[in-house]
Parts: C-alpha cells; structure tokens; sequence
C-alpha cells in the first residue's frame, strides 16, 4: 500500500469524475447513441397521451413502475439534451455521494485513498451504465443510501430512499424487504414508501387509466423468465448455463433464487449482529447488491454497474489490511478486467453474458467471506446489535 497510495490517493476518483464528464459531453453530442434513456422518454410521452405503458406480451420496453414515467416528465419538457444532462447528473450524483457516505462511514485516516481506490477498480464495470444513462445508476446510490439510513434508524431519510428507490426500479423491493428485516421499527415508513410510489400517478390521470397500467405492470412482472428464445438475454446465474446450450427449468431457477434470497437475509442479519457498525453497512449492501445482481431474473451486463462500486470499496478495504497480498491482487485484477471485456465487439462477444455473473460472484463471495472472517474475529468484544 505505501507504494499504490501516492498514486491512488486522488487519481482514482478524478478517473472517475473525468470519466462521466466524457459521457456527458458523449451524451451532449449524440443524445441517441448507445442510450437508454429514450426508453424514459416514451414513457413519458405515452402516460401524458394516456397511452399504453408496457408490452406485456415481450415484457421489453418500458419497465418501470408508472410512477417514474409520472417524475420523468419535467425532464422530458427540459428537452433531449438539458434533460438528458441532469439525468445523468441524478444517477451519478447519488451513487457518488452514496459511496463517499459509506467511506466517511469507515472513518480512518485513508479515506480519500479508499474512495479513489475502490471508485478507479469499479469504473470499468460501471462505465457503461453511466454512459447509457440507465436507471440501475440511481438505483444503486438510492438503495445504498437505504442501507445506511436504515442502520442508522433515520425513519425519513429510509422513506425518501426507499420510495426513490422503487421509483427507480422495481427490484427495489429487495433492498425495502431487507432494511425491514434489519430494523422492523422502519417497516411502517418502507411500507409508506410503496404506497406513496404507487399512488403518485393518480394524481395525473385518470383512475380508469391508472388501474389498467397496474394491470399491465404486474402482468408483466410476473410474466418474465429464463425462455432463451425470447428477446431478452439474461446474465443472471443462468447465463452460463444458456450459454452452454443447457436451458435452466424455470422451476429449478425460482427455487435457486428463493434459497439464495433466505441466504442473504441470514448474512445481513448476521453481519448486523456481528460487524462494527461503521463497516457493516458496506458488507450488507455487497451483499444485497450481489443478490439483486446474480440472483435477479431481469438482469442484463450492465446491471452488474450496481455491485461494483461497493466490491472496489470492499477490495480498498481489504487492502488495509496486512498479508492477503495475493488475495486482493486477484479481486482488483479481475473485478477491473471484467469491465475491460466490452470495449472491444470481438470480446463482448466472446464473454456476454456468461463472464460476469463468474466474475462477480468470485469477487462477492471471497469478500463476504471476509467479512464474515472479521465478523467472527471481533466477536467476543464486539456487543449484539438491536434488531429492532
């Protein structure tokens, strides 16, 4: 570390804030290029004509909840590029802001070091959801600010987050189930939260139309799968399967994800109880982050942008540590590595979308293991943790 520190102790982040001052100015030049954002756009356009929101039948398109075409409007009528500017602005800010919290957090006396570390080895990764402007983004800062409110117990900064969060996607609910796990105490403001999400289009149009955008929302969440010959790709934990040639009966994969989802709630209950309080929210969050990602049947590459900041804080935090020097050369090689497989058509290729969820689950498990090695080191001094 005293030969990276010099190096990394401010390049990192200005890396990455040059970085999406490259996207916007991308993103300025060419408001359609390798964006998703156009998708927001005819949501918008689509609710204010009190037209259909989504395609039920393909479940592509539109996605979201109809409260988001609702808050995305005034950005629509701030035109396609002001507009597109501050959405990207929005995404970026949040999980920055959400990222250098976590590191405050963690205290210590490297703090600009790890946040200019863990951002630098994340950067690939999440290089091209910032640059497509996808929801994800906001999510991820939101639902991490989720987490550290909910542990701190701030009732109304858990609501603020929890309902941008639902607004953002509706994978939200993850994080919301979770952070009620974690302190019951919130789950009447979280629950406020959804209700508040889901009444927010009725102020904007009528009933009748509000309830058939209901009906053809949660039909399509519930109509989505692993089908391989749909439209869709997922590079969910399937992914390698398919890629094989091997279709996982969707049967098999609910039942991978409903164990894998009681596994997580036991891990963040365990890493409240057992962490210090100042590192457990990051091992929650990676922990969350990994299960929205990986275990997620609506997951694509770019998702993965949602669990590779707090990997590269985790693998910083690692790097403070003495020995492991193997350990966390291989994590920051290959959590780096991994972004670096899109930039050229032949590679993505090659590795979409099998290498990411292989990649990131190394990475996620080996520092969760981790944690929960530190967790089970401070245990006899470190005191239970009121769930409640």
């Amino acid at each position: 570390m005293t030969i990276t520190k010099p190096v990394f102790d401010r390049l990192g982040f200005w890396l990455w804030v040059g970085a999406f001052l490259v996207v916007l100015g991308l993103a300025l030049w060419s408001p359609n290029a390798r964006s998703v954002v156009h998708i927001y756009k005819h949501g918008s356009e689509a609710f204010l004509s009190r037209q259909p929101l989504y395609q039920v039948e393909v479940a592509m398109g539109y996605l979201y909840a109809p409260a988001f075409a609702v808050l995305y409007v005034p950005l629509l009528k701030l035109g396609p590029y002001l507009g597109k500017l501050l959405w990207h602005m929005l995404g970026f800010g949040a999980l920055t802001f959400a990222a250098m919290r976590q590191v405050r957090k963690l205290g210590g006396h490297e703090q600009t070091w790890l946040l200019s570390v863990g951002l630098f080895l994340a950067l690939p990764v999440a290089l091209a959801a910032l640059r497509n402007g996808q929801a994800t983004v906001l999510l991820t800062g939101a639902c991490w600010f989720l987490t550290l409110s909910a542990l701190e117990g701030r009732r109304s900064e858990s609501f603020f987050w929890a309902t941008l969060a639902i607004i953002a996607k509706p994978t939200a609910i993850i994080m919301l189930l979770l952070a009620g796990a974690l302190r019951p105490r919130l789950i009447p403001a979280l629950v406020l939260a959804v209700l508040v999400v889901l009444a927010i289009p009725y102020g904007f149009a009528s009933t009748d139309y509000i309830n058939a955008q209901y009906h053809d929302f949660f039909r399509m969440l519930t109509s989505m799968t692993i089908d391989p010959t749909g439209p869709f790709v997922p590079a969910d934990f399937t992914a390698p399967f398919t890629r094989l040639g091997m279709t996982v009966p969707e049967l098999d994969a609910t039942i991978v994800r409903v164990v894998a989802g009681l596994l997580t709630l036991w891990l963040v209950l365990q890493f409240d109880r057992r962490l210090d309080p100042n590192i457990s929210g990051l091992a929650i969050f990676l922990t969350a982050a990994f299960y929205m990602c990986v275990f997620n049947p609506r997951v694509e590459q770019n998702t993965y942008a949602m669990v590779s900041v707090p990997a590269g804080l985790s693998i910083a935090l690692l790097w403070r540590e003495k020995g492991a020097a193997t350990v966390r050369w291989l994590l920051a090689t290959l959590l780096f590595a991994t972004g670096l497989t899109s930039i050229d058509s032949r590679l993505h290729d090659l590795f979409h979308p099998w290498l990411r969820p292989i990649s990131i689950s190394i990475i996620a498990c080996v520092l969760i293991g981790w944690f929960w090695t530190r967790g089970r080191q401070k245990m006899p001094t470190a005191g239970a943790v009121a769930h409640g």
